[in-house]
């Protein structure tokens, strides 16, 4: 079975989020997992298709960026995969791990891709300091008064933390930055 995972950071990003279903059907996926939610946050979708998977199945994504945070999740999914006798397809890399040579590309590209990750974060640091010592920059803007209600009204209806990050609009950091501050008060 053709099993495919597709995942956007926020909910702001839906026409990336279609692309990726688009392109996981036409790819042949008879089941897709998918959830928006960061890379750094709790992938439950992820967790539910790794655990689905079957031996000979295949697991596949869009971009290896959508699948795993660095290199060592990365090598970390796969390993898991290999116990299952599950293969690995990005689409976008042309790369299948049931083969030797996609197995070493798809090495050798994920550590390329921390390196980028890590070059780019300091490039971001170096620009927020420039920033603020020029006193340019303010940070985020708070959340309005309205939202930070809806967030304590639907805690109090028993949703779930995601739910009420999509419901809302918002990351789930800030549903939870949101309960925190008011239960301090």
């Amino acid at each position: 079975m053709i099993v495919g995972y597709a995942r956007t950071s926020t909910v702001e990003q839906i026409a990336g989020f279609e692309s990726q279903l688009l392109e996981l059907k036409k790819a042949g996926c008879e089941k897709v997992y998918q959830e928006q939610v960061s890379s750094v946050g709790n992938r439950v979708q992820l967790d539910a298709a790794m655990e689905f998977v079957r031996e000979h199945d295949t697991l596949t994504v869009t971009k290896l960026d959508r699948l795993a945070r660095s290199t060592k999740d990365l090598m970390s999914i796969i390993q898991e995969l290999d116990r299952k006798n599950v293969g690995l397809r990005i689409l976008d890399l042309g790369i299948d791990t049931q083969t030797p040579t996609g197995k070493l590309m798809l090495t050798i590209l994920g550590g390329i891709a921390q390196f980028e990750r890590e070059i780019m974060l300091e490039r971001q640091r170096e620009g927020v300091n420039k920033a603020k010592s020029e006193g340019k920059y303010t940070g985020r803007k708070p959340l309005d008064a309205k939202r930070q209600a809806l967030i304590l009204e639907l805690d109090k209806q028993g949703l779930t933390r995601s739910k009420i990050a999509i419901s809302v609009g918002v990351g789930q950091a800030t549903v939870y930055r949101v309960l925190a501050s008011s239960k301090k008060s």
